[in-house]
């Protein structure tokens, strides 16, 4: 199992701020972080070092980077079993509410959480927690049916 000492975790978005915001929770937190500005950047960062979870922002180059990078992360054997985060701050800009309500829903994004941003520390800390014991199988593996991974009850991830 990774440890939040030995987790690499790959953030990307086009905002700088976000990114290194973002890089010094988690580094504060015990996780090594690597960035990248866009998709295409971060596979090959992807192929060099193999991180051990993904947050991507959803809008970068075009409207749906995020959605289109989070499928052809989990549609590439060798990086399907990464866990991926999708972040967007597109309903407080735009209006538009991408939330998840669903299992279903988080499954057809592509993901294995969502947060609304900006980030909260504590939740996304507990949810990366979770997420990296769950695909090392440790003792935080959720085998239940509780709410659909990064959807708390009543609220989404990063509230």
């Amino acid at each position: 199992m990774a440890t939040a000492e030995q987790a690499l975790i790959l953030i990307v978005d086009d905002d700088y701020d976000f990114l290194e915001i973002n890089r010094m929770v988690l580094e504060r937190a015990g996780y090594r972080v690597i960035t990248a500005a866009e998709p295409e950047k971060a596979f090959a960062v992807m192929a060099e070092h193999r991180p051990d979870l993904v947050i991507t922002d959803l809008m970068m180059t075009s409207l749906d980077s995020g959605f289109s990078f989070a499928r052809a992360i989990k549609e590439t054997p060798a990086y399907a079993h990464i866990p991926v985060i999708l972040s967007t701050s597109v309903s407080s800009a735009m209006g538009l509410d991408f939330r998840p309500r669903s299992a279903d829903e988080i499954a057809q994004m592509h993901v294995d959480a969502y947060f609304d941003k900006p980030l909260v520390p504590a939740p996304l800390l507990a949810k990366i927690g979770e997420l990296l014991a769950r695909r090392s199988g440790g003792p935080e593996h959720d085998a239940g049916g509780a709410a659909p991974p990064g959807v708390a009850p009543g609220r989404t991830g990063g509230d």
